[in-house]
């Protein structure tokens, strides 16, 4: 039994060898850079296979390679004393050799069955490449732009965000975790990551037990529901204990409260960290800290190696606590077959052969296009057309390959990229009718680039602007002041768009950004986020109509950089828009509190409309069900999909709630003229809150609900939930 076998093996393990499978290192026998520096990697390579042989290595990450692999686990199986294998982990966050959209962007699809296959394609990938485990997904809620690991995440939203959270998992992990495409799943940065103050990459994090458990908590009880073994923890404190030594949050909560028997895995030398937090006063107070605590694997910092053992032989950590941390690791490693089959996932040939699927480049394409969010189009300018139309593509995203990945992008083929400006000449009916022009550098301007760009703007019937952020401006350590464009970018486009040519803009961003003058102005203006290998036919489908764009806003967009935090689902306020109240209300001086698009907003080019929402009862009893119908019309001339969403408000609680909260969400596709009934079934599940007391429950009276196009749209129907 398999049970048997890893007792057996505990039975015979040192105290080394126990701390050893608890450390996570660097894979420097197949690094993912080895031009960086090849003789330092030749020399680590042979260290690290000295310490595989030793059996004090469990995991090994961010390296690829079968042939490679294999080497690392023959040493792993036949010449270490016990013979465990080691896992082979790495950051695959959006892809592998095909790169998908970046999270926020592909949750702007509100599919979830789509990010399902992205993540089901990228564990194909992953593990023809050699690899048993993805750092991956991140769940983390964020609510502020100004946080660099935004573009991980899927946005601001715990509905949208959970149901994200548990299809990325299902498709990294597939239906057999013993299957030679299975990759594990890790949801990450347990837990409020997402929260940082001021949006500013690792800081503090100090907010209520009821927001932590609403927000921040529940994407990973979704993950953890759908089938994820590992967790990661995150940087930052939570109410001043980090969360990488957080008994309460590992221990009392995720394996007490939670019943969860997998394992946990440290962020990059987060447990070496918690001695700059002030919060351990050495290496070894590091390690019985994070350990005691719950961590049971430290990445990268060797501190669990070289203190475990002695803390064990001092009685500060007893040898229970130890062997259950190590049970922990090696049922995760029998769980995916690696006792029987040491050696799955590690064939060169099928890592040969998966080096190309075309069909991920397909699925690349179409997730790519359905993550594009139309914001605004004016007089119907877009789609433009294939053949009769002079288009001059302007700005230093036009012909860029560099910027087309977004973060956490390790192993991309960038061979296989396809440009903005290749994708728009695929689709033009002649070369003669496109003329591309750079303008300005990403974060600087070009000598003669904005008049050449004025000129051809003006030579053009109409003009796109290629604009947006530096891919590095988004992802870990990228946290930004203003969310706004650079200097040189805005300057182009003002004078662009001072030629009076139609402007339409394509924003290349991994956050919500503030829009102003030409840019906000622009005739029409899409996010297209960083697609990934196919983003210049991605983008080409929808400017010319090949697709009807039809994702939506998983983020608000604010009117400035000043308005963050923001996020559409804020409590209510006791100064709202009151009568006699102009002053004295919830205000900024400048500007409204509202969003320049708010969260759910997309447009495409087919139109809908709404029909009010019918309930099969204006009462909701206390164990019933609320069946919510809504017949929604194709009025337009095209065939397209509508993202139809239902949203609550409650209207009296023992704490205030938001003014409306995402409950539901559907996508539908209807021809012209096509109109179907959208069905939503609530529950008082949806409806319950952790109140002040901390228990975690609905509460009967008046809701008001929305079925509508965004989070700011369409007229309430209310109903009552009774008392039990």
């Amino acid at each position: 039994m398999a049970a048997d076998r890893i007792e057996a093996l505990i039975a015979r393990m040192t105290l080394e060898e126990k701390a050893g499978q608890l450390g996570v290192f660097a894979d420097m026998v197949r690094p993912f850079a080895p031009d960086v520096n090849p003789d330092a990697n030749v020399r680590n390579a042979g260290q690290v296979l000295e310490q595989v042989r030793a059996g004090r290595v469990g995991t090994l990450f961010n390296g690829v390679g079968a042939a490679a692999g294999r080497e690392i686990q023959r040493v792993a199986v036949e010449e270490s004393r016990l013979g465990i294998p080691v896992l082979l982990a790495a950051d695959v966050i959006h892809g592998m050799r095909t790169v998908f959209p970046i999270p926020l962007g592909e949750a702007a699809s509100f599919e979830p069955a789509l990010a399902e296959r992205s993540a089901r394609a990228t564990a194909i990938e992953a593990t023809a490449a050699g690899l048993h485990w993805t750092f991956a997904p991140a769940v983390d809620i964020a609510r502020d732009q100004r946080w660099g690991r935004g573009a991980e995440s899927s946005g601001e939203d715990v509905t949208l965000g959970c149901a994200f959270a548990a299809a990325r998992v299902r498709g990294f992990q597939g239906d057999d975790l013993r299957a030679h495409d299975a990759l594990l799943a890790t949801p990450k940065h347990f837990a409020a990551y997402g929260a940082v103050a001021a949006g500013l990459e690792y800081a503090q994090v100090d907010l209520s037990p009821q927001t932590l458990h609403d927000v921040h908590l529940a994407p990973f009880r979704a993950a953890l529901a759908a089938g994820a073994r590992t967790l990661m923890t995150a940087f930052n404190d939570i109410n001043g204990v980090p969360a990488s030594a957080n008994r309460w949050l590992l221990t009392d909560l995720l394996r007490g409260q939670w019943a969860f028997d997998g394992v946990v895995v440290s962020d990059y030398t987060a447990d070496m960290e918690l001695i700059a937090h002030g919060y351990a006063a050495d290496e070894r107070d590091a390690t019985a800290k994070a350990f005691l605590a719950g961590l049971d694997l430290s990445m990268q910092s060797g501190f669990y190696g070289a203190h475990l053992p002695g803390l064990v032989e001092s009685g500060q950590v007893p040898m229970a606590v130890l062997d259950a941390s190590v049970r922990r690791l090696l049922r995760l490693k029998e769980a995916i077959g690696l006792f029987d089959d040491p050696y799955r996932s590690l064939d060169p040939a099928r890592e040969a052969d998966t080096a190309h699927l075309p069909a991920h480049d397909a699925l690349a394409r179409d997730a790519a296009r359905r993550s594009i969010v139309l914001l605004k189009n004016e007089g119907a300018l877009l789609p433009l057309r294939r053949g009769g139309q002079k288009i001059a593509l302007i700005g230093p995203f036009a012909q860029d390959r560099d910027n087309l990945e977004g973060c956490w992008t390790l192993f991309g083929d960038k061979t296989r990229y396809v440009t903005l400006e290749a994708g728009v000449r695929a689709a033009l009916e002649a070369a003669a009718l496109l003329e591309v022009v750079p303008g300005c550098a990403l974060e600087a301007p070009l000598d003669g680039g904005i008049e050449a760009a004025v000129a051809a703007a003006r030579r053009a019937d109409v003009a796109v602007l290629a604009l947006g952020e530096p891919q590095r401006y988004s992802g870990e350590a990228q946290s930004r002041l203003e969310i706004v464009l650079p200097a040189a970018q805005q300057a182009l486009a003002e004078a662009v768009a001072a030629t009076g040519a139609p402007l339409v803009v394509l924003l290349r961003n991994g956050r919500a950004l503030a829009l102003h003058g030409a840019v906000r102005d622009a005739a029409a203006i899409a996010v297209t986020w960083y697609l990934g290998t196919q983003t210049g036919h991605a983008v080409a489908d929808v400017l010319f109509g090949a697709y009807s764009p039809s994702a939506r806003l998983p983020v608000s967009f604010p009117q400035h950089s000043g308005q963050q935090p923001f996020f559409y689902n804020r409590p209510r306020s006791g100064r709202p828009e009151l009568p006699g109240m102009a002053e004295f209300k919830s205000r900024w001086r400048e500007i409204s509190d509202a969003p320049l698009y708010p969260f759910g907003h997309g447009l495409g080019y087919a139109r809908f409309a709404y029909a009010a929402p019918r309930l099969n009862t204006p009462q909701l009893a206390w164990d019933g069900t609320l069946v919510v119908t809504t017949r929604v019309a194709n009025t337009g001339a095209v065939a397209g999909e509508e993202v139809v969403q239902l949203y609550v408000h409650d209207r009296v609680a023992s704490r205030v709630r938001p003014v409306r909260e995402l409950k539901a969400f559907a996508k539908i596709a209807l021809a012209p003229g096509e109109a179907r009934d959208v069905v939503f079934h609530i529950d008082r599940g949806h409806l319950a809150f952790s109140g002040a007391d901390g228990a975690y429950r609905a509460e009967p009276g008046v809701f008001d609900l929305w079925v509508a196009p965004s989070s700011a749209t369409g007229e309430p129907v209310d109903f009552e939930l009774l008392p039990a």
